[in-house]
């Protein structure tokens, strides 16, 4: 029901990357490289040796670069509002997935008229990663999820602690970089966000059965 992106933090060589990648994907949803200080040839590089580990190319998503995705064969990539909107990679590259980076309602909705198929909204907690930025919060992200025509995904000092309040808010599902990718134990961070994950599936599940339950009965009274 909701969907685990795990996204690189810029700090491990190729290999550990490969390593990375390998140990975790069975327990998210997709494998985000987003590696900045990388040319295209060493993210095509490492793109090309987390495929040979095992990750499906279904769950590998390229940040930025549409050219390093297609000659890797990744299933999708990430768009910043620096690169290329969803419209003109739609047409250069009509069989990835495509994902945008926002960070207002606004842009949530306009991601969805470009015919993104989904959006990165962030940042919804403090985090280490946005220093001295100020977090959007919950009431932010539940009114962006409204203007929002595609599935939203949460990110920013996401923790399993936190992630159930995040899904109820309506986003599709949450993104976490350093607290997988720096986590001292990758795969046991990953199993954290799964399960956490899976408890705010079991309770919608519970709440949509007690709705219709609920209005069944008013039917029938």
């Amino acid at each position: 029901m909701y969907k685990i992106h795990a996204v690189s933090d810029g700090r491990l060589m190729p290999e550990a990357l490969a390593e990375w990648a390998v140990a975790v994907h069975s327990m998210v949803d997709y494998i985000h490289l987003r590696e900045k200080a990388m040319s295209a040839r060493e993210l095509l590089a490492a793109a090309q040796q987390m495929l040979q580990a095992g990750v499906p190319p279904s769950k590998l998503v390229i940040n930025d670069r549409i050219d390093v995705a297609l000659a890797a064969g990744a299933g999708g990539v990430q768009l910043a509002w620096h690169s290329l909107p969803p419209a003109a990679v739609r047409g250069l590259a009509p069989g990835l997935r495509i994902g945008r980076s926002v960070h207002s309602q606004e842009e949530a909705a306009e991601a969805g008229r470009q015919g993104a198929d989904f959006c990165l909204y962030g940042h919804v907690f403090p985090t280490a990663c946005k220093p001295g930025q100020q977090a959007r919060g919950l009431a932010q992200l539940a009114e962006a999820v409204r203007w929002s025509r595609i599935p939203l995904i949460a990110l920013g000092g996401i923790t399993p602690g936190n992630a159930g309040a995040v899904l109820a808010g309506g986003a599709a599902g949450i993104a976490v970089m350093s607290g997988i990718c720096g986590a001292p134990d990758p795969v046991a961070a990953a199993l954290a966000y799964r399960e956490a994950v899976h408890r705010a599936a079991e309770q919608a599940e519970t709440l949509d059965m007690t709705q219709a339950q609920g209005t069944a009965g008013g039917e029938q009274a």
